[in-house]
């Protein structure tokens, strides 16, 4: 293999530059009209425009145009895409993955479970394959039931169905985003196992026969089947069930042929001790390097040299695993604001050094709802699980992203927690349970000072502003409105009733002595907002003059878009009553739904929605008054 054209975007795309620049391999990539100035594009030797990364006619025209002679797909986008591996395969271009036969067999959800009974895997009940209006089980024992897109992945297209009347809903909104997502709405229903525990097992098979299993990781942790935290091997599963899903994976995937890397998808039924086949993900998985971690392997390596043709470069005996990893994914999301995606321009970047990060997001870097809102992941490894989950914490306090709110603190939080501690969280426990906001005073400590330092206007010494300048008097006490007023005397060392002391200011970054304890936050002042990482979490404060220019008037009955996105679909018209919950549209933003309620019962006096429109963070969709308030249509 001498070129390589890696076709995707982001953190993956720069890991898989990384061990193909070592090996001595050149490499091309590609890039939208977003992308053009992007981290992977400078990386890479060569670079391409293309008008979408899904355009599969493009991404092969350029691979030939660049002179590749393997394409490297990544995950995402076209790397489950038959289609993509044949017209590679009619080019005389190597596919860095499995053929496209296989990924036919194995993409799908369906033909994957008759496979695996063939192969004697045990598979989850299920009632069939269902295109978007067909019937389903009739039983009300048979619910809750899992209503899944068949040609789908990463959570996308997914419903959980507790009772009969909720069923068509369901599917229908599986299937319209199972379309928008891959092209395909066809169905499968499943039981759905109320407490489980999602196991996975990484195969590696070569074009000579040999099949091997990289051991177990477990991804329970997850929010509406998209995972979180990732971690392995798997810490609560028993050597009974460790032999029992990496010997079915292997056997899985050397009964349908499979070649490269893969992932055979287990759930573990906590109430039975079961284990059921769920499905095989026929490409390099997003948590692949807590494997790397236990077992000291590069598995795109791996890949790279099976795609040259040669022979794995190790059997079964030969894969061990040392310790335990961690990894934690950086979404562009507000976790503890209804978990709704987020974009915006970065302003400060920093992640742990000591760690392994994969990532893309650099400083004043533009964030869109165009792409997946991942944006990297850090991950740790350790002798233990207790060491590595402690190491993540640090690792998460030590990560700070200002611009643009993430879910660094939400990670925080719940790797700290006891839940995750003690490995009791299941599969559904995200849904179940709420992480609570981070709500104590070392936040309010950090805002309050820097707010103080912001209000005194002629403050020679702060640190936080661009042009640095330093102190020439001791400031005022100053009473700081957050959530409750607060009341800094620098000069004294106190917050309200805590003693504080400034050690340092530098880079950003404010050291402050709280009670007797040293804390350190990244700070951001600009002129009229303070931004505090503090623990992972961004907290975001207009300096005390302007606290009042951004009052919101509390159940006026406007709804606005609560994200940058698309309007899906709009159900009402301007004098139709509504009742509270009532769905007055459907807004999309990442590939997610969210449906737009009604705030009480009355009558809707206006709709600024367009089906098919784009809409900004904060735009006016809908407004509901009380049927007793009069009615003012619009012209």
């Amino acid at each position: 293999m001498k070129t390589l054209l890696v076709a995707n975007r982001g953190e993956i795309a720069l890991r898989v530059i990384r061990t193909a620049a070592r090996l001595g391999i050149r490499t091309v990539a590609i890039y939208s009209d977003l992308d053009r100035t992007a981290p992977h594009v400078r990386a890479a030797d060569d670079a391409f425009r293309v008008a979408s990364y899904l355009d599969v006619d493009e991404v092969v025209a350029v691979a030939k145009r660049a002179g590749a002679d393997a394409v490297h797909p990544g995950y995402g986008f076209l790397s489950e895409r038959a289609a993509f591996a044949r017209a590679l395969e009619a080019a005389g271009i190597t596919l860095v993955g499995p053929s496209a036969d296989v990924m036919d067999a194995m993409g799908r959800k369906d033909a994957a479970r008759e496979i695996a009974v063939a192969a004697g895997v045990p598979v989850v009940p299920s009632w069939g394959g269902f295109e978007t209006g067909a019937s389903a089980p009739s039983s009300t024992t048979d619910y809750p039931v899992l209503v899944k897109a068949a040609a789908g992945g990463g959570g996308k297209g997914m419903r959980i169905v507790r009772e009969e009347a909720e069923l068509e809903e369901a599917k229908a909104a599986a299937a319209r985003e199972a379309l928008s997502a891959f092209g395909d709405d066809t169905l499968l229903i499943e039981k759905y196992v109320e407490r489980g525990r999602h196991i996975e097992v990484q195969v590696m098979a070569d074009a000579h026969g040999n099949v091997v299993h990289l051991f177990e990781r477990d991804c329970s942790t997850q929010r509406r089947h998209q995972k979180v935290l990732e971690e392995a091997p798997a810490p609560t599963i028993t050597p009974e069930v460790r032999e029992l899903v990496t010997s079915s994976a292997v056997a899985l995937a050397a009964h349908v042929g499979y070649r490269n890397a893969g992932t055979v998808e287990f759930l573990l039924d906590d109430s039975t001790g079961e284990a059921y086949f769920l499905e095989m993900n026929t490409r390099l998985q997003v948590e692949h390097p807590v494997t790397e971690a236990i077992t000291g392997l590069d598995l795109v390596e791996l890949q790279l040299r099976i795609a040259d043709g040669e022979p794995l470069p190790i059997t079964q005996a030969d894969v061990g695993a040392s310790g335990h990893a961690i990894e934690a994914r950086v979404y562009a999301e507000d976790s503890f604001g209804g978990f709704l995606p987020q974009a915006g321009r970065t302003s400060i970047v920093r992640w742990p050094p000591d760690q392994r990060v994969d990532h893309a997001l650099e400083p004043e870097q533009v964030v869109s709802t165009s792409y997946d809102p991942m944006l990297g992941k850090v991950i740790v490894h350790g002798p233990d699980r207790e060491t590595a989950r402690r190491a993540l914490v640090d690792a998460l306090d030590r990560t700070a992203i200002l611009g643009l709110t993430t879910n660094t603190g939400f990670l925080r939080a719940l790797v700290a927690s006891e839940e995750f501690r003690d490995a009791t969280i299941d599969t559904a426990w995200l849904d179940r349970h709420t992480v609570p906001a981070p709500d104590d005073e070392l936040p309010r400590v950090f805002v309050a000072w820097v707010s103080a330092m912001l209000a005194a206007g002629t403050d020679a010494g702060q640190p936080f502003q661009a042009d640095g300048w330093r102190s020439g008097a001791d400031p005022a006490p100053t009473i700081v409105e957050l959530d409750r007023p607060v009341v800094v005397d620098r000069h004294a060392g106190r917050v309200d009733d805590l003693p504080v002391r400034q050690v340092s200011a530098e880079n950003h970054v404010l050291t402050l002595e709280i009670d007797g304890r040293l804390h350190s936050a990244v700070v951001n002042v600009q002129p009229h907002t303070a931004e505090v990482a503090l623990r992972g979490q961004r907290f975001v404060f207009d300096r005390p003059d302007v606290f009042g220019d951004q009052a919101v008037d509390v159940g006026d009955g406007a709804i606005t878009a609560p994200m940058p996105g698309t309007v899906l679909d709009v159900r009402v018209e301007p004098g139709a009553p509504v009742a509270a919950g009532e769905v007055l549209g459907v807004l999309e933003a990442m590939k997610m739904e969210l449906s737009l309620k009604a705030p009480f019962d009355g009558v809707v006096r206006q709709v600024h929605a367009t089906t098919g429109a784009q809409v900004a963070l904060g735009d006016r969709l809908f407004l509901v008054e009380t049927a007793e308030a009069p009615v003012e249509m619009e012209d």
